[in-house]
């Protein structure tokens, strides 16, 4: 059974929001904090990100390339497209029941 993101525990939500801004193609952490910051309106700190990328290189859903300067970019691997497409599928099932619920309620 493939592992999903929630072993990330608490952390999860910075790791997902990372693989989307990375499901696009290679970024740096400066990119990935703009993207997730339009996504989001909120802007993860240096902490929060770099704690939660090298928890994902940790389980091979990332990984690094070559630098480019100063600059250190990373892309999903294909186990992290494999585990960010299951947990967007699994994420569209709990919103349409939840929207459905409350269409009723």
């Amino acid at each position: 059974m493939m592992a999903g993101l929630s072993q990330l525990g608490r952390f999860s939500e910075p790791g997902l929001l990372i693989m989307v801004a990375l499901a696009g193609g290679p970024k740096h952490g400066y990119a990935m904090q703009d993207d997730i910051a339009a996504m989001t309106d909120e802007r993860p700190g240096p902490g929060t990100l770099y704690g939660a990328i090298r928890r994902l290189e940790e389980q091979a859903y990332i990984e690094a390339l070559a630098e480019e300067g100063r600059r250190k970019p990373y892309r999903l691997t294909d186990l992290g497209r494999t585990v960010l497409a299951a947990e967007l599928q699994r994420m569209r099932a709990v919103s349409r029941t939840g929207l459905r619920r409350l269409a009723t309620s």
